[in-house]
């Protein structure tokens, strides 16, 4: 898990984020992901294995963050898949995320998908495999990675515009 976190960490500093050492709770649990086609800032955090089971047992309102760890460098360019979540704040958004990997079925090109929507599309028309894992993380969307030269970080109450 750690592995995969540093690897996401690595996509995000490449996107011009910033990833600290150490503890991947707080800041350094920062990782980019797209919430229909926009590119977020998620603060990501798994649970300890008696909450995942817990939470999966009993709570009926678990969000989905897709991922895809078989795609470590299988994108164009040897790219790495950018995780994708299923909502944000005011599209029903619940800070706990249960992890769906990505297979690419054979013959289909690993690609970056950027929205729920087309990943669901991609499962109907038998393109990929999602497989739900019993990993449950804390999630927080805290803000839009920079727009550019001079670009900035939106922060959490910025998303008023969103609901």
């Amino acid at each position: 898990m750690i592995e995969r976190l540093s690897r996401v960490l690595a996509v995000f500093a490449l996107l011009g984020g910033t990833a600290w050492a150490g503890s991947m709770n707080g800041v350094a649990g920062s990782m980019p992901a797209y919430y229909d086609a926009t590119l977020f800032t998620i603060n990501f955090m798994e649970l300890a294995s008696g909450g995942e089971a817990a939470n999966l047992a009993h709570n009926g309102s678990i969000n989905t963050i897709y991922m895809c760890d078989a795609c470590e460098g299988q994108l164009p360019g040897g790219g790495s898949f950018v995780s994708v979540i299923d909502a944000i704040q005011g599209d029903g958004f619940n800070p706990l995320w249960q992890e769906l990997q990505i297979s690419f079925n054979a013959g289909v090109t690993p690609q970056q998908f950027t929205s729920d929507n087309d990943i669901l599309a991609a499962a109907n028309a038998q393109q990929i495999t999602l497989t739900p894992t019993t990993e449950v993380y804390r999630c927080s969307v805290i803000g839009k990675p920079y727009a550019g030269p001079g670009g900035g970080c939106a922060h959490s109450e910025d998303f008023s515009v969103l609901s």
